[in-house]
């Protein structure tokens, strides 16, 4: 008698009655498919219907494998995707946000800390040390993207060996606790309605008085709101 030790190899075999009932305690499958012939057919016979009958349970076999793993793909979806969709206002403020940060880097006016040490004579054995302690000092800002830092070039003085203009410090008390780094980004670049439309970033070498007083502006915009 041929075993079944794998379901994956199913296959059907001829036996008498007697060494079915003592292969039935052997076997571990709670199901058993169970087929009797008369004594009068003869064992080629036998044998090929014994063989249709082993396609056939390959064929269901193959189905119910696929069935099952489509299950376990569904549910393995459906724990990885959010139980909820994301609310449309959420999607709407997420791709602003992606805008947004977008315009500020394509801006080309961002310089690595490295960067910055080179414009400043810097010591370039650890050219983050000076320009983070100016951040640390609130002299400067630095917007964190892919895990650099970026400065702002417009607030370093060419006159001044590139040191941070000290106006720039000014601004960024005024916006303690209302902007962080991105926001301030944004405000620096967007036109500016106080300013007449112009750019704070534009201004702040030439009407450094002005962008003082436009931050002024939106902090109280941004408390009446």
């Amino acid at each position: 008698m041929t075993s079944l030790h794998d379901l994956s190899d199913i296959s059907a075999v001829v036996v008498t009655s007697d060494h079915v009932k003592k292969q039935l305690e052997k076997l571990t499958s709670q199901r058993l498919v169970l087929l009797t012939v008369r004594k009068s057919v003869n064992k080629k016979e036998l044998e090929h219907f014994a063989s249709n009958i082993s396609g056939v349970a390959n064929s269901m076999f193959e189905e119910m494998l696929y069935h099952q793993e489509a299950q376990v793909l569904s549910r393995l979806a459906e724990v990885l995707v959010p139980r909820t969709p994301a609310p449309p206002r959420l999607l709407k403020e997420a791709s602003m946000l992606v805008q947004a940060r977008k315009a500020v880097l394509e801006s080309g006016d961002w310089l690595t800390a490295a960067q910055v040490a080179e414009l400043a004579g810097l010591s370039t054995r650890n050219p983050s040390a000076q320009p983070n302690k100016w951040k640390k000092l609130g002299q400067i800002f630095a917007i964190h993207h892919n895990g650099v830092d970026y400065y702002p070039g417009y607030g370093l003085d060419p006159d001044n060996s590139f040191r941070p203009y000290k106006d720039l410090a000014t601004i960024i008390t005024i916006f303690d606790g209302h902007k962080k780094d991105w926001g301030m980004a944004y405000w620096f670049l967007s036109a500016n309605s106080f300013l007449g439309g112009k750019r704070p970033q534009d201004l702040l070498s030439k009407r450094p008085d002005r962008v003082i007083q436009a931050a002024e502006d939106e902090v109280q915009a941004i408390a009446h709101a």
